[in-house]
């Protein structure tokens, strides 16, 4: 996993991770990037702290109100952990996530665990159809994408 500074057109700066730097282009290329407080697409990695090697063992960082890098690391293991629980017995339905979630929803298929990508629009859709819909916070190996 990768973190990174970024900053939306309107000046809002988030962090966000990836598993590695083609994960972000790729996501950044497909539109996937977006600020979590206005919904801008037009995000671009902000300047970052460089860390420099010193003489002495380093002591771990935090960012601004953020947990040091060994509580940081183990909440992420923490939350990989929950996630696996989370999608255990879980089918990957890929982009038909909408779909399949509006078809169980309206009784045309069988209820199910399902999980896959939406679009934010969809997502919305389905949110104001009172549909139950939960984002993943971390990536799904093996989906055949990473968000």
């Amino acid at each position: 996993m990768i973190v990174f500074d970024l900053a939306c057109a309107n000046g809002h700066v988030f962090e966000a991770w990836f598993a590695s730097q083609d994960d972000y282009a790729a996501q950044q290329a497909r539109g996937l990037v977006v600020c979590p407080m206005c919904e801008d697409r037009r995000v671009e990695k902000a300047p970052m702290a460089p860390r420099l090697a010193r003489t002495r063992a380093p002591v771990p960082q935090a960012r601004e109100g953020g947990a040091p890098a060994p509580e940081r690391e183990a909440a992420l293991r923490a939350l990989a952990a929950l996630q696996a629980r989370m999608l255990a017995g879980s089918e990957h339905v890929g982009a038909r996530f909408a779909e399949e979630a509006r078809a169980m929803h309206e009784g045309e298929a069988e209820s199910r665990a399902i999980h896959g990508q939406a679009t934010l629009g969809e997502a919305r859709a389905l949110v104001a159809d009172g549909i139950d819909i939960l984002p993943l916070p971390l990536p799904v190996r093996g989906s055949g994408r990473d968000n």
